[in-house]
């Protein structure tokens, strides 16, 4: 078993007006996120979010520290969300176990000591992506699902952006530290997330974006609302989002992707929006 991390160090948003291509993706696209066989994992500086993707393809993968922690298992300090996106998967947790099937998640609270990540059928693996942030309180470790979730449709087919958010890791359904995960998925004819988008500095996130068809790919949008930029993404790519970035995007077919979030509230609302006509 291997695992490969890397660390990513935080940008002012003054000096990212200057970045060529070549920059922006090495600063904030998250690519081979999904290596069988291994755990692969960044470690931002944007609230100390962790970033990562498993996928247990024989041996069952066990998830330990890494360096930048300093701790002594990877829990001792932090939590974590895992939503699974490939096929049905197993975790264990001191000894408890889990069964997710595709899209179904787990919030793991601080301290505990032994999480393993396997799948049914290792011919056929799950892909399981998490995020983790520092905790100050333990909580209870929760299975949620689809059929758990808080939901949201907004947005519409005249404009593109028709769309089921599904709130599974969020205050109201899970008690967490920071963490905040969901899933939002792209009715058929639309292809704009977050629209209008919105910033919000008191929390940092990230993109995750599956189920993009072969053949086609997503336009990932951020930067300031006056100065944005783009990323041209792929299936099972994830793309960090600074607190003073716009995070939205548009793909050349419908999609669906993992939003999770870390920072100073769990106010899911906190939202400062912008007008499309307002973008530059």
């Amino acid at each position: 078993m291997a695992i490969n991390y890397e660390v990513r160090f935080a940008t002012n948003p003054v000096d990212f007006k200057s970045y060529d291509t070549e920059r922006i993706r090495n600063q904030f696209l998250i690519r081979d996120i999904m290596i069988p066989g291994n755990i692969r994992m960044v470690y931002s500086h944007y609230d100390r979010l962790i970033v990562g993707g498993a996928v247990p393809s024989g041996a069952p993968l066990v998830l330990e520290t890494i360096d930048p922690l300093k701790a002594e298992y990877f829990l001792q300090r932090r939590e974590i969300g895992i939503i699974n996106v490939g096929n049905a998967g197993i975790i264990e947790v001191d000894g408890e176990f889990y069964e997710l099937n595709m899209k179904e998640g787990i919030y793991i609270g601080r301290e505990n000591k032994k999480v393993v990540l396997k799948s049914v059928d290792k011919d056929k693996p799950a892909h399981f992506y998490f995020n983790s942030a520092p905790a100050h309180k333990k909580f209870q470790t929760r299975k949620v699902g689809l059929a758990d979730a808080q939901v949201a449709e907004p947005g519409s087919l005249e404009t593109s952006n028709a769309r089921r958010i599904n709130k599974l890791l969020v205050q109201g359904v899970v008690d967490t530290c920071q963490v905040q995960m969901g899933i939002t998925d792209l009715k058929t004819g639309s292809v704009w997330n977050t629209m209008p988008p919105h910033v919000h500095s008191r929390r940092m996130e990230a993109y995750f974006y599956f189920n993009v068809p072969e053949g086609q790919a997503i336009c990932h949008y951020m930067g300031e609302p006056n100065e944005t930029r783009h990323i041209w993404m792929a299936n099972e790519e994830a793309v960090l989002s600074p607190p003073w970035s716009i995070h939205s995007a548009a793909g050349t077919s419908n999609y669906s992707f993992i939003w999770g979030m870390a920072g100073e509230n769990l106010d899911y609302s906190d939202m400062d929006w912008s007008k499309p006509e307002e973008l530059k």
